[in-house]
């Protein structure tokens, strides 16, 4: 070999080794480095550096130990006076109806929407029907209402909605999303009449002194009338669910649940999201209660998404709300419905002898199950459907969770935690109706709604959650709530029970990744984890507690992408 052909081979040699070097150093740069005094990792260690690539935590410590990984395209975020948290955890919710929802008629009451009255309701379908220019005969839809913030203290009746039209059959949703209220074209189409008995479940009210329907559904009782799709096509629904993300993503939320979808519709969700991936991950429940035993056996878990996508289990709905004066009690309302007995304690929802004889089959096949449970006999049928599912059993990692749990009783805490039951709590419940409250079920235990403390104090993992779209999925107005429980008439419901702010904080991140079997890849800011983080204005942990729900999103990233930016 000429001496010409050697220096050939070496240079080239060289060349290749450079090449390889500035390959693996590109490799190992950082896509993003945030850098401050304010990040709160949820996993107890205090850094003030985190770098992400990919979708991954790649490092954590020492800016001096960080910036390692920074290179020429690395994104330097310095946080100054912003914190970074983990990306925040929907515990529970209804991310489709939440998409549906923004093309639907909205009669919420403040601080969500504006109506306080009934007649603001009737003026509210005038001008929808005017706007749209509704056909004769095509349905009017609306939701939201809540009876408890009217100046007329009830829930629109027939006659009402008749004010608005009597061409058009009008249905509108409770805020709980258990009860409606329908008008009398509506009930004459839905085929209601003072004949008609109360369906298993539900109730049907009744005009004073007569059978004759007033317009007002409970519960299984809304089977009779259409759903809140309208004339909503399959592409404008797939457009909402998109925009609906981005929602959840502007309050810092990367993980979203959908509870009580289909079987088809979930394998709708599965595909879109298998075309073009969700920017943020969505774990559905199939709605167990209409399923029929085969259905049910077919019901598996998703170990892994599929573009943002997985089914994370089934739901029982077992009882009803406390703000529609429908969940299930083990002793009398203090004040109860119009009508009722001075011995209303409300009704299961569902048979409880169903839930029992289906929960072996899904805790042995190792399905997650959601149960909702708001009132103390509810939420006592959750437990028994669990503690008989395992008895001679070594206890399986099930973490069944009791939804909402809102009533559940000291000895019940006890046995979440003897049976490994996961409550997650409907903590926005004590302002938003914590007044109503107290007329209901009285000051004892009214102010042990949602009982945050207790479940700390038993180490209990728990979760909180807005239940959208009956409030928004304003993430920092549910930890400020679960912090300082204050009604709308400023009242303190339950002080005892108020969580600390890093308490409130473990709910949405740490606690909620357990609850999903997800807590090896979310719920803190750990390397080797999921690079979902959140930018906030300030740091919550330092800051006024009244001041909790004011406190902006300024980023959230999402598989160590921006997927939200202020």
């Amino acid at each position: 070999m000429s001496l010409i052909q050697r220096t050939r081979m070496m240079v080239a040699s060289a060349v290749l080794l450079l090449t390889i070097f500035s390959a693996n150093s590109i490799a190992q740069q950082a896509d993003l480095i945030f850098t401050g005094e304010n990040i709160i990792t949820m996993d107890a260690s205090d850094v003030v550096a985190v770098a992400v690539r990919g979708d991954r935590i790649v490092a954590s410590g020492s800016r001096a130990e960080v910036f390692e990984l920074r290179g020429d395209d690395t994104r330097v975020i310095e946080l100054g006076d912003r914190a970074l948290l983990p990306g925040f955890i929907d515990a529970h919710g209804h991310f489709s109806s939440v998409s549906r929802s923004a093309a639907l008629l909205d009669l919420s009451s403040p601080p969500v929407g504006g109506v306080t009255s009934i007649d603001d309701i009737v003026r509210a379908l005038r001008l929808r029907i005017e706007q749209e220019q509704a056909p004769a005969g095509e349905l009017v839809f609306g939701f939201g209402y809540d009876d408890s913030l009217l100046a007329e203290g009830r829930h629109p009746n027939r006659d009402d909605l008749d004010r608005a039209s009597t061409n058009h059959p009008i249905v509108v949703r409770h805020v709980s999303g258990h009860l409606l209220a329908a008008n009398s074209m509506a009930l004459d189409q839905a085929g209601l009449s003072s004949s008609t008995q109360n369906p298993e479940g539900g109730i049907i009210r009744r005009r004073a002194g007569s059978n004759e329907p007033d317009g007002v559904m409970e519960e299984t009782a809304m089977g009779a009338f259409p759903g809140s799709t309208g004339n909503m096509g399959p592409e404008m629904l797939s457009r909402l669910r998109r925009e609906a993300i981005d929602i959840y993503a502007g309050y810092g939320i990367t993980t979203i649940q959908d509870a009580n979808i289909g079987i088809a519709y979930a394998d709708l969700m599965r595909g879109e999201a298998e075309a073009e991936p969700y920017a943020v991950d969505i774990v559905a429940y199939i709605m167990a209660n209409p399923l029929s035993d085969e259905e049910l056996q077919a019901v598996s878990q998703d170990e892994s998404y599929t573009g943002g996508f997985r089914v994370g289990g089934v739901k029982f709905t077992l009882d009803g709300s406390p703000q529609g004066r429908t969940a299930w009690m083990s002793q009398p309302y203090t004040e109860g419905p119009p009508g009722q007995s001075s011995d209303y304690v409300a009704y299961p929802s569902y048979s409880p002898e169903a839930y029992k004889a289906r929960m072996p089959g899904l805790l042995a096949r190792g399905v997650p199950v959601l149960a909702h449970a708001n009132g103390d006999a509810a939420i006592q049928l959750m437990i028994e459907g669990v503690k008989e599912a395992v008895i001679g059993n070594t206890l399986p990692d099930h973490r069944t969770v009791a939804i909402h749990a809102q009533l559940a009783r000291p000895d019940q805490l006890e046995q979440f935690k003897e049976l490994g039951i996961v409550p997650s709590y409907y903590a926005v419940h004590p302002y938003f109706w914590g007044d109503w409250h107290r007329l209901s079920f009285g000051e004892q235990r009214a102010s042990f709604i949602s009982p945050v403390k207790a479940t700390v104090e038993l180490g209990i993992p728990f979760t909180v959650h807005n239940d959208s779209p009956v409030v928004p999925p304003d993430i920092m107005r549910l930890v400020s709530i679960t912090v300082n429980r204050l009604t709308r008439s400023g009242y303190v419901l339950g002080p005892d029970q108020r969580a600390s702010i890093m308490e409130a904080l473990y709910a949405v991140t740490q606690g909620a990744a357990y609850q999903y079997f997800e807590e090896d890849e979310k719920g803190s800011i750990t390397v080797g984890k999921r690079a979902d983080l959140v930018i906030l204005e300030q740091n919550p942990v330092t800051a006024d507690p009244l001041g909790l729900e004011d406190i902006a999103i300024v980023e959230t990233f999402s598989r160590g992408l921006s997927v939200y930016r202020r």
